[in-house]
């Protein structure tokens, strides 16, 4: 199987040798387009490519791509001619220019036509972004560049193509978003207002939260998540569409803890460690995008616990029992979206117990805990978290206590987190959290029969057994007799 690069060279060359539908002018080209030009340019790597065919009909091209890609073709939309062809490190699609007109309401409701006749100008005028309107000729490595993209590149500015055109498809204003956090752009001027006039018009409304959902994933999956999330407080989506979040922006903190500002500042904070950390610890997509999302969430309980309180005379912001109340809030901002079940009880667990891990530890600290009882105590809270990695939920902790403008914060050893995963890994908590002292099947074998009573036996030794008492399989059962229960 080819790579991209090979498939590229391959369509090109071969496309090149064909004669030209009538009404192009000169030999047919495959011409590179979109983000794999951007992503050269800004030299960042990607693992898809797509490529326009000019002067060529859809008959010729799929006949071409199933010659030369043997069982490899896979036709998507046969009147607009769009092939999605799999390489060895990534996808290429194929695709004549086309011609879309908006017909009705919707991200989908475009009426989408092939022309293999339109010139790269026309044909570019469809495209969201100046820096996705960029042609490359694979053959002479010379770039078509009718909108200008290479200077928005230049100046890392994102910049509309045709204003009339970009407002048919509202879902554009997510992947500015996304663009901007996984870039670092700035919007030029008559963008950014264009793109706050489509919040405004409600034209949001119209979109299904699956696809608001896929652009919001590269957002969180980007290395500065945060350029994202203030991008769309300053065109209005955050106070429109998320009040959870929203309401951060409203709600003090106590200075001495967090100098940066208010919950929403702390929050981007947050947020970008979260990214940065997952970058330093390897993490997967899915894993990164858990740790990222579960840090968005951790704190929406602010929002509705923060309160000044006075004791000894000395005023300060607290937000008592902020980790609880910030399971419901989570609940309903992430109903809007098709993260899924899993992630998004994960985020709850972060919003309800991120500050556990910091309890425990002081605790440990002031001697209320000995070595012993902090063993225990980990491992009652891995319990309270199966099935998820609590790898990925410290990582989230340890976001939040570096998401502050603390001196030195960011290179602080972060006592809390180590001391918790050293716990872990000595005694091996991971798979004791998961594994019962005593099963139920043992206790079959020595006579106690299936039923109530048997449930009522095992939730007994691990209650002793989270209380420090009992530790070992021989402990419980000897318990068990002592207490007559056996």
């Amino acid at each position: 199987m080819q790579t991209i690069q090979e498939g590229i060279q391959l369509i090109a060359t071969e496309v090149a040798k064909l004669q030209a539908v009538s009404g192009w002018t000169g030999s047919p080209r495959a011409l590179l387009v979109g983000g794999y030009v951007r992503d050269m340019l800004l030299e960042v790597e990607t693992d898809d490519a797509d490529i326009e065919i000019y002067g060529l009909e859809p008959q010729r091209l799929e006949e071409l791509l199933k010659r030369l890609f043997v069982g490899r073709v896979h036709l998507v939309g046969r009147q607009f001619g769009v092939f999605h062809i799999p390489c060895s490190n990534g996808t290429l699609d194929v695709a004549l220019p086309r011609r879309e007109s908006k017909i009705a309401a919707g991200h989908r409701g475009f009426e989408v036509t092939g022309d293999p006749t339109m010139s790269f100008e026309e044909a570019a005028r469809r495209r969201d972004f100046t820096m996705n309107a960029i042609f490359q000729d694979p053959l002479t490595k010379k770039l078509i560049d009718p909108y200008n993209g290479q200077e928005a590149i230049r100046l890392r500015q994102l910049r509309v193509v045709n204003t009339q055109t970009f407002i048919e498809d509202p879902l554009r204003l997510y992947r500015a978003a996304q663009f901007v956090a996984r870039f670092g752009l700035d919007i030029e001027g008559e963008t950014l207002e264009l793109l706050k006039t489509m919040n405004k018009n409600g034209s949001l409304d119209e979109l299904p939260s699956e696809r608001i959902t896929d652009e919001l994933k590269k957002l969180l999956l980007s290395d500065k998540p945060s350029l994202g999330f203030e991008m769309l407080k300053t065109t209005g989506v955050i106070d429109r569409y998320h009040p959870e979040l929203a309401k951060l922006k409203e709600t003090p903190q106590e200075p001495e803890w967090h100098p940066e500002g208010d919950v929403w500042i702390h929050t981007m904070m947050v947020i970008d460690q979260a990214a940065l950390l997952s970058t330093r610890d390897n993490l997967t997509p899915s894993q990164k995008l858990q740790c990222v999302l579960g840090a968005l969430c951790h704190d929406l309980g602010k929002a509705l616990t923060t309160a000044p309180q006075e004791k000894d005379g000395i005023i300060r912001m607290r937000s008592l029992g902020h980790e609880k109340a910030g399971v419901e809030p989570t609940r309903t901002l992430l109903s809007r979206f098709t993260f899924g079940e899993d992630v998004n009880l994960f985020c709850e667990y972060v919003a309800h117990y991120h500050l556990q891990p910091t309890a425990l530890f002081r605790e440990w600290e002031k001697g209320n805990l000995s070595e012993g009882g902090y063993e225990n105590a980990v491992r009652k809270f891995l319990k309270k978290i199966l099935p998820y990695d609590w790898k990925i939920f410290l990582l989230c902790c340890e976001a939040d206590y570096r998401g502050r403008t603390l001196p030195d914060i960011e290179n602080d050893p972060f006592e809390i987190g180590k001391k918790f995963y050293d716990t872990v890994q000595t005694f091996n908590l991971d798979a004791a959290a998961k594994t019962l002292l005593v099963t139920g099947e043992e206790l079959i074998q020595l006579g106690v029969q299936p039923g109530k009573h048997l449930g009522n036996l095992l939730r007994t030794v691990e209650n002793e057994r989270d209380s420090g008492r009992i530790k070992t399989k021989e402990e419980a059962l000897a318990f068990l007799q002592q207490e007559g229960l056996l």
